[in-house]
Protein backbone atom coordinates (compact mmCIF):
# COMPACT_ATOMS: atom_id res chain seq x y z
CA UNK A 1 0.00 0.00 0.00
CA UNK A 2 1.05 3.61 -0.76
CA UNK A 3 -0.12 6.82 0.98
CA UNK A 4 0.45 9.99 0.77
CA UNK A 5 -1.00 13.82 1.69
CA UNK A 6 -2.78 16.01 -0.44
CA UNK A 7 -1.27 19.47 1.12
CA UNK A 8 -3.64 21.27 -0.50
CA UNK A 9 -6.58 19.79 1.66
CA UNK A 10 -4.59 19.14 4.52
CA UNK A 11 -5.75 21.90 7.67
CA UNK A 12 -2.69 21.14 9.91
CA UNK A 13 -4.66 19.37 12.51
CA UNK A 14 -2.11 16.85 13.55
CA UNK A 15 -4.07 13.92 13.76
CA UNK A 16 -2.45 11.67 11.86
CA UNK A 17 1.25 12.69 13.44
CA UNK A 18 -0.15 12.08 16.43
CA UNK A 19 -1.64 8.36 15.29
CA UNK A 20 0.77 7.25 13.39
CA UNK A 21 4.24 8.96 13.64
CA UNK A 22 6.20 6.66 11.48
CA UNK A 23 3.86 7.15 8.65
CA UNK A 24 3.34 10.87 8.66
CA UNK A 25 5.19 14.20 9.86
CA UNK A 26 4.55 17.86 9.79
CA UNK A 27 6.64 19.63 7.35
CA UNK A 28 8.32 23.31 7.90
CA UNK A 29 5.28 24.78 6.55
CA UNK A 30 3.19 22.89 9.49
CA UNK A 31 1.47 20.11 6.54
CA UNK A 32 1.21 16.80 7.44
CA UNK A 33 3.59 14.55 4.36
CA UNK A 34 3.55 10.77 4.53
CA UNK A 35 7.26 9.89 5.97
CA UNK A 36 7.41 6.99 4.14
CA UNK A 37 5.82 6.05 0.03
CA UNK A 38 5.08 2.30 0.79
CA UNK A 39 3.63 1.62 3.39
CA UNK A 40 5.19 -1.45 5.87
CA UNK A 41 2.43 -4.48 6.52
CA UNK A 42 2.18 -4.57 9.40
CA UNK A 43 1.00 -0.36 9.35
CA UNK A 44 -2.04 -0.58 6.82
CA UNK A 45 -4.38 -0.77 9.13
CA UNK A 46 -2.71 2.07 11.20
CA UNK A 47 -2.78 3.96 7.63
CA UNK A 48 -6.38 3.13 6.83
CA UNK A 49 -7.51 4.15 10.15
CA UNK A 50 -5.69 7.68 9.82
CA UNK A 51 -6.99 8.40 6.63
CA UNK A 52 -10.85 7.65 8.42
CA UNK A 53 -9.93 10.28 11.04
CA UNK A 54 -8.46 13.17 8.98
CA UNK A 55 -11.00 15.50 9.57
CA UNK A 56 -10.70 16.82 5.41
CA UNK A 57 -10.10 13.92 3.86
CA UNK A 58 -6.35 14.43 3.01
CA UNK A 59 -4.83 10.89 3.33
CA UNK A 60 -4.94 9.45 0.18
CA UNK A 61 -3.92 5.02 0.66
CA UNK A 62 -3.52 3.68 -2.88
Amino acid sequence: MKTRVDPDLCISCAVCTNMAPDLYIMNDDGVAEAAVTEVPADMEDLAREAAEECPSDAIINE
